[in-house]
């Protein structure tokens, strides 16, 4: 790594790849890292769609031959953004080769492969982040805050849903996100994973989860070929389908570690959703309420208000002055922030512990812990029962 400079390789070059792409510039412009980000490699597997990206995003390279790339002495950090059944392959090779890692969520399919990547990134001893973005929106970080100073005291509650609509056409055609094979799961990997990150970061962990899980459509339109994320791509008029294998919506009921009950969701079949994250949490002294849809807002009930503002119940707290996090790097206070600069406060993380030596979370290990509740989520909807999610350390207790 050169002194002041981190090279670095992107895995993947289409949603995700322009969001990180665009996430990069960013930083470098905005943030003043303690590392200048030089955009080194793009890698996708279509040759002309992803030299087309790299020159439009800035990439000094491009290349279909990832396994080439993470072995460059001249690459310091490799980011990921490909479907989750290429995360566990390229983030070992990757670390084998002494690389820094940030990896887009789900970290595996599997809590075996994520295991796996875990123990990789211990032997290489470098930065192995995962990409749960909604962590760093502002105003997350300040119900984060909140919480842990004892504003809303004990929690009882956490209710989660993560809803969207894009799947309810019936022409949407049969992309990897509707093949287990390739996404592990449906809503539940895709949307449910936030929400049981967030679970994680602002109340604790899980002991068990009762599930169900339900598919609307089976078959969907194949496509002529591979490439694209699907999304808005409408197949009407083909012929020839193949079968969905993954869930449209799973529901879950919750015992966290801490004694608090959590409710989720996760469906992409909520008409008029189009990104409907939303958190609320009930405690003895108060509550919080969020959505990713207004995400500049946290809404905050205190019980402890005088009279006249308890009975008026939440007030909403705009988390856009710069004493919130991570604000100070933006726009004047009121001018709104949007979900791409969550990846930029996520990179910027990154890199800034590349730079100190420190941990960046949430690592991998926190992206099995996220796993764990996903197995434990996917038997519990097998075995039309509760199931406990292991701890961290692998017991049931």
């Amino acid at each position: 790594m050169a002194k002041d400079r981190l090279r670095v390789a992107l895995i993947g070059h289409r949603f995700m790849g322009k969001v990180h792409s665009h996430a990069y510039q960013m930083v470098n412009q905005l943030m003043q890292p303690p590392l200048e980000i030089e955009l080194g490699v793009l890698c996708g597997r279509d040759a002309s769609d992803v030299a087309a990206h790299a020159q439009a995003w800035g990439w000094r390279e491009w290349s279909t031959d990832w396994p080439a790339v993470v072995a460059r002495p001249d690459i310091d950090a490799v980011d990921i953004a490909t479907p989750s059944d290429m995360h566990p392959a390229i983030a070992i090779e990757a670390l084998r080769h002494g690389k820094h890692v940030f990896c887009e969520k789900p970290l595996a399919n599997s809590v075996k492969a994520a295991e796996a990547m875990v123990q990789a990134a211990r032997q290489a001893r470098t930065v192995a982040m995962v990409g749960f973005n909604y962590r760093r929106a502002p105003a997350l970080q300040l119900a984060h805050q909140l919480i842990e100073s004892g504003e809303i005291g004990r929690v009882f509650e956490v209710r989660g849903l993560y809803l969207q609509d894009w799947a309810v056409d019936p022409n949407v055609p049969l992309t990897w996100r509707f093949r287990e094979e390739v996404a592990g799961s449906g809503a539940l990997g895709d949307l449910l994973t936030h929400v049981i990150d967030l679970t994680h970061f602002l109340v604790g962990d899980f002991q068990d989860v009762l599930a169900l899980r339900q598919t609307f459509i089976d078959e969907r339109p194949m496509l002529a070929k591979a490439a694209g994320e699907g999304l808005g791509h409408v197949g009407a008029g083909r012929e020839q389908k193949g079968s969905v294998t993954v869930d449209d919506v799973t529901a879950v009921l919750a015992h966290l570690r801490n004694g608090a009950v959590g409710v989720f969701e996760a469906t992409r079949f909520a008409t008029g959703h189009k990104n409907g994250l939303q958190l609320e949490i009930h405690g003895e002294r108060g509550s919080l309420r969020f959505n990713q849809e207004r995400m500049n807002e946290l809404e905050f009930y205190s019980v402890e208000d005088r009279a006249g503002l308890s009975r008026a119940g939440f007030r909403r707290i705009l988390a856009t002055h710069p004493d919130h996090p991570y604000v100070a790097f933006w726009w004047p206070e009121g001018h709104i922030l949007g979900y791409d600069v969550t990846f930029a406060h996520e990179l910027y993380d990154w890199v800034n512990a590349i730079a100190q030596g420190t941990v960046a979370h949430p690592d991998f290990e926190d992206g099995v812990r996220c796993q764990k509740v996903v197995e434990a989520i996917v038997a519990s909807c097998q075995q039309s029962q509760a199931v406990t999610v292991p701890s961290q350390d692998g017991s049931r207790d």
